[in-house]
This record gives structure tokens, C-alpha cells and sequence, in this order.
């Protein structure tokens, strides 16, 4: 192990792919060092794919490019480039982009955010002051195309999901889930409660990048009023 990187574990996933292990919990601060690893062996080690996740990041790897012709020679060789690359690494990362995701909250946009405001104790604008307060990063992406996970929303926030999952949730639907919120790019099933929606489109199959949103991007939500969605929404369906 390396002394920059106490936590670290590795263990082989599949013939071409090796799973780092930075911790166990869903915490910003091991999932910023799950995204400063990310960056770092990417721009060192030539034939891989990162794709992290909240405490774990998986290498994808070019077998032809990593191995010698013995079947764990690659895993070895991989492992061994890994503790390499990292020896001098930080332990996070900087100059990440930040995203501004408008969000009109409440009524049709938001139909749960009554029951939110209900849980917490809160008033509905105080959730809605808590929920655009925060700076959050993009943790990873999951579920759907695009669908990104973002961690920190204040622990006042936190509400369990739904008992009766909805069949279909909007497109741009802003929901929290236990201690996370996050934002549904297509029209899918859900179970988050949703408190608003945002004209911005998450995940479009035929731009240059699918994906708004990166793993490790910051993110800024913003309310907004029903005039200002429409125009934005507007504006997103000529692009």
C-alpha cells in the first residue's frame, strides 16, 4: 500500500478489469479521491477506462496491451503501474467543472416536495433555500444514461424513498433519495421524491457528449419561477 493512499485495495473483477476499493461509505471526501485517481491514471496509463462510483473506481483495461502472455501477468502488471501512477498523486482533485441546473420546485414540477418540507419540519421554501444552497458533486452515473448521483445535500434533506415507487417519473425531474439527490435524464420508473424539474436535457444520444453531466463535475441548483422553464425549455428544444 501507499502512504498517500492508505485505504486502497485492488482485486481483479474480470479477466480485463480491476476493481480499486478506496472505503466503504458514501462520503464526499472518499469520493474525491476515488475522482483524483481517476484523473491521475488516466493521464498516465495508456489502454484503460475509469469508471468510478461512490468509494470504488473500476479499470477497464486493453489486454493486448497489458499482458505478456500469461493470463495474470496483466493483473499484476496493471497493479503494479497502478501504485506507480498514484506514488506521488494527490488525493484530490481541482479545477473540476461546476453546472447550473435551473429548477423550477413544487406543484406539478415537484409534486412530492409537501412531503418533504412535512418530513424535515421544514417550510417549503426553507427546503427549497436548503436544496439550491448546496455545492454537489457528480459521484458517479448509474441507473439510466446520464442519471447522475450527487452527493451533498444537507442532512437536513434526507428523506426515505417512496413507499410506491412511481411507474414513470418526467424527464429533468429533480428528486432526493435518502441522502442523495439526484436528477432523471429520460422518462423512467422511480421511487425518489421528486421536488422540482429542470428544462436542461440530462442525456441527448445524438450530441458530441450524451451526457450534461461528468463524473466528478460540481453541480449548483437554481430556482427558478414557471416563465423562466419555459423559456429555457424553449431554448433547449432548438439545439
Amino acid at each position: 500500500m501507499i502512504p498517500m493512499w492508505p485505504a486502497l485495495q485492488m482485486e481483479p473483477l474480470a479477466e480485463d478489469a480491476l476493481l480499486l476499493r478506496f472505503g466503504e461509505a458514501m462520503e464526499l471526501s472518499i469520493n474525491a479521491r476515488v475522482h483524483a485517481a481517476a484523473a491521475r491514471l488516466q493521464e498516465r496509463l495508456a489502454g484503460i477506462e475509469c469508471v468510478p462510483a461512490y468509494a470504488s473506481l473500476l479499470l477497464r483495461f486493453d489486454l493486448a496491451q497489458w499482458s505478456d502472455g500469461d493470463p495474470l501477468s496483466s493483473h499484476r502488471r496493471l497493479h503494479e503501474a497502478v501504485l506507480a501512477a498514484l506514488q506521488d498523486g494527490p488525493e484530490t482533485v481541482h479545477g473540476t467543472r461546476e453546472v447550473d441546473i435551473p429548477v423550477l420546485y413544487g406543484g406539478v414540477a415537484g409534486p412530492d416536495l409537501d412531503d418533504v418540507a412535512a418530513h424535515t419540519g421544514l417550510s417549503v421554501a426553507q427546503v427549497i433555500a436548503r436544496h439550491s444552497a448546496a455545492r454537489y458533486r457528480v459521484a458517479m452515473l448509474g441507473f439510466a444514461p446520464g442519471f447522475p448521483y450527487l452527493l451533498g445535500l444537507d442532512p437536513a434533506l434526507a428523506v426515505p424513498r417512496r413507499g410506491d415507487p412511481r411507474l414513470s417519473v418526467p424527464a429533468g425531474s429533480v428528486a432526493i433519495g435518502g441522502i442523495q439527490t439526484g436528477i432523471y435524464p429520460q422518462a423512467l420508473p422511480g421511487g425518489w421524491q421528486l421536488i422540482g424539474r429542470t428544462p436542461r436535457v440530462l442525456f441527448d444520444l445524438a450530441a458530441a457528449s450524451p451526457s450534461l453531466l461528468r463524473p466528478g463535475d460540481g453541480v449548483r441548483f437554481r430556482a427558478i419561477d414557471p416563465d423562466e422553464y419555459q423559456r429555457l425549455a424553449a431554448a433547449e428544444s432548438r439545439r
